[in-house]
């Protein structure tokens, strides 16, 4: 029987969390049979007490604070016309060069540019497009500063040509099941490398979102993608897990996932939590337009750190920095 270690974080704990900012001292495991059982850190298996506390890579994020200290902020800059928060808002040049200056000032730690939506619905963008959509924008960007970059893509040219025009770190939402040739792409570049998990193509994954256990269910894939990642030569120190939120779940599937974060530590990588502006939060609040969920947005960013995420992914760069800033000081 597969046993599943949660972290409990609490403000004295005995042990840090993935050399961050956070504390536990117990933790809860979790099994697909019986009820949970909470135990002291200190009678967890040593493999996975190692895990836990381990302290994690910082991955070339800028001269800014480390990701030991506080959550980087990935700042986001859609390229596309059907994105489902600003589609259309950053498709020209001009304007993506603006927005990413924007994100810069506002203080993102890293950029993540992407040339195809991957909202509910979406259709696949051809190869060509998505270079011509992307390429530009990295080569500006690299013109106006050396922040670290993000190609957000699936396919394993438009990474190749990303690395080439200066991106730092590959975004692949598909976990390296969508283009076979991604994992090389990824090994060979030595770029670090985010594994989201989706359980289906944009175009479908809303249609049939079910799950035994979702917490568990999305453990168990990003663990087997991680495994996929190393046999290819991707280093562990490189690789970056996203429980994608959003991704074909449910309301109640997507606050599991938030609720449980803090297990996804036991993988051994830097956390990253994309939820912005998501449907979720605007079905909560009442915020029925994206561009009015950043509230909602901001507290979601603020429970993912609290679990320690090191890495939040939102369209809301201003607003994360100053309330994480805000949440720092009252920590203490």
């Amino acid at each position: 029987m597969t046993l599943y270690y949660r972290p409990l974080v609490e403000e004295q704990g005995s042990h840090v969390l993935a050399g961050g900012w956070c504390r536990f001292s117990k933790v809860e495991v979790l099994s697909r049979h019986g009820s949970a059982e909470l135990i002291s850190a200190d009678e967890a298996p040593q493999d996975i007490l190692h895990r836990l506390t381990s302290v994690r890579s910082d991955l070339g994020t800028g001269t800014g604070a480390s990701i030991k200290a506080r959550p980087q902020v990935m700042g986001i800059l859609n390229t596309t016309p059907d994105s489902f928060s600003d589609g259309g808002q950053f498709d020209s040049r001009a304007s993506a060069r603006a927005h990413a200056a924007r994100l810069m000032q506002e203080g993102a730690d890293i950029i993540d540019i992407g040339g195809e939506s991957t909202r509910p619905g979406a259709d696949e963008v051809a190869l060509e497009e998505e270079i011509a959509r992307t390429k530009p924008a990295i080569l500006d960007v690299r013109q106006l500063s050396s922040v670290p970059l993000s190609i957000d893509t699936r396919k394993a040219p438009v990474a190749a040509a990303a690395l080439d025009a200066g991106v730092d770190w590959i975004n692949d939402v598909s976990a390296l099941s969508f283009d076979s040739e991604m994992a090389g792409v990824a090994a060979r570049s030595g770029a670090p490398l985010c594994l989201m998990h989706a359980p289906s193509d944009p175009k479908t994954m809303q249609q049939n979102a079910q799950y035994q256990d979702v917490l568990l269910d999305v453990y168990d894939y990003l663990a087997a993608r991680v495994d996929f990642a190393l046999s290819q030569g991707v280093l562990r120190h490189n690789i970056i897990v996203d429980p994608g939120i959003g991704f074909g779940k449910t309301l109640e599937h997507n606050l599991a996932l938030l609720r449980g974060l803090a297990l996804f530590h036991g993988l051994g990588c830097p956390v990253l939590l994309g939820a912005s502006r998501k449907r979720f939060i605007g079905t909560i609040s009442g915020a029925e337009k994206a561009q009015d969920r950043m509230a909602g947005s901001v507290a979601v960013a603020l429970a993912g750190a609290g679990q320690g995420a090191q890495i939040l992914r939102v369209h809301d760069v201003c607003e994360t920095v100053q309330a994480l800033k805000l949440w720092a000081a009252v920590r203490g």
